[in-house]
């Protein structure tokens, strides 16, 4: 296995469109790294040039100790999995998983003991006869596995490899392959647009936006701490809520200012002390600001976590989504923007009842309008975030 590293990457197509911009990142050997963004962020084009499937346009990429951007994908020592698996309709299960090895001339007796200890360590050794069509969503997925494990490659390249199947199977898959990194000790990079894979399979995530790199840390640490106000929206089901407004002194304290009901008085919210210091600087005058909340950290009562003078937004329910343990609640917030809250299943709620909308002042966040950056972390957060 070998670390990866990417130095300033870029491509660009003809045409003058901007896949990956100045892409610069080091995957440590054995990692498990995740590149997650929406469509078109250039996560499947960086993979694509770490295979050799794509030129790159500047900037250099090793695998190991080699530069590798003239080395033709064959000889690159990684194995890649497809979306699409790729295999072969007229061969055998076995012979899809022997193939590669039989082209590179390998012993007969090394490409069967690979093919069956792969096949057992997927649990596909019953399908060894089989041929594609005669198999399952999930069994082709981990005969494309099994394909890419008997190569021992120095690092495993996966190109939304769980897109096809339901979400059941999507569930079980991941955490086949989270186990399976673990066994094999594994340098792995990951693509996906789906953040609950992210989020559950990688050590480290690798959020893109319009071929940049947005922010690079364990999946927690992105999700409780965004850079910016994308990165904070893009993670997270349902997405966190944001608030136009501005901030404002208030008896000696800084609270967010949001627009109120029709004919109503402005919506106040008091900071707590440590994140005013943070953000005195955008008080007054014409710079305005978003609050952002994540859904479960708005409560149905001011007690708990929740519990503060001046932290809630009145609001009035419009939709309530039963899922079991948890009910996901629609609100129409001060000034008519929309909320969504998490509650517990048992919190009785009804369509156009007026709701107190608390929030967890502790874990809310401030985005600067003007350049979308996270304006409330804490220096230390800041710093841990790439």
């Amino acid at each position: 296995m070998a670390d990866v590293a990417l130095e300033n990457v870029s491509k660009e197509f003809p045409g003058g469109v901007q896949a990956v911009r100045d892409f610069t990142l080091r995957i440590e050997n054995r990692e498990f790294i995740v590149l997650v963004g929406p469509s078109g962020c250039g996560k499947s084009t960086t993979l694509r040039m770490v295979a050799g499937l794509e030129e790159v346009t500047s900037g250099t990429i090793r695998i190991g100790d080699r530069v590798v951007n003239d080395v033709p994908p064959k000889d690159r020592d990684i194995a890649m999995v497809f979306q699409n698996y790729a295999l072969y309709p007229h061969m055998t299960v076995y012979k899809n998983m022997a193939f590669g090895l039989k082209l590179r001339r390998y012993p007969k007796a090394e490409i069967d003991k690979r093919v069956h200890d792969a096949a057992r360590i997927l649990g596909i050794e019953n399908l060894l006869d089989r041929k594609p069509k005669a198999l399952s969503g999930g069994q082709r997925q981990r005969v494309a596995v099994g394909r890419a494990i008997v190569r021992q490659p120095q690092a495993f390249l996966f190109d939304e490899p769980l897109s096809n199947l339901d979400a059941k199977l999507r569930v079980e898959m991941r955490a086949e392959l989270k186990a399976l990194h673990h066994r094999l000790q594994t340098t792995v990079i990951y693509v996906t647009h789906d953040q609950a894979e992210a989020m559950t399979l990688g050590d480290r995530v690798v959020v893109m936006n319009e071929g940049l790199i947005q922010q690079v840390a364990a999946p927690l640490t992105v999700y409780d701490y965004p850079v910016n106000r994308f990165v904070a929206g893009f993670l997270g089901t349902p997405a966190m809520n944001f608030i136009a407004g501005r901030l404002v002194g208030s008896d000696g304290d800084l609270a967010f200012e949001a627009s109120g009901p029709k004919g109503g008085e402005a919506v106040r919210i008091r900071l707590l002390a440590d994140m005013a210091a943070r953000v005195a600087r955008y008080a007054g005058g014409e710079r305005t600001v978003t609050l952002g909340v994540r859904p479960e950290d708005i409560g149905y009562a001011g007690t708990g976590k929740f519990a503060g003078a001046g932290n809630l937004l009145p609001a009035t329910v419009r939709v309530v989504e039963p899922l079991g343990d948890e009910q996901i609640v629609h609100l129409r917030g001060p000034g008519d923007v929309p909320l969504v809250c998490k509650l517990d299943s048992h919190v009785k709620v009804d369509v156009d009842q007026r709701m107190d909308a608390h929030l967890d002042m502790e874990r809310v966040h401030l985005f600067d309008d003007q350049t979308g950056c996270n304006i409330s972390l804490e220096p230390e957060h800041v710093a841990h975030a790439s």
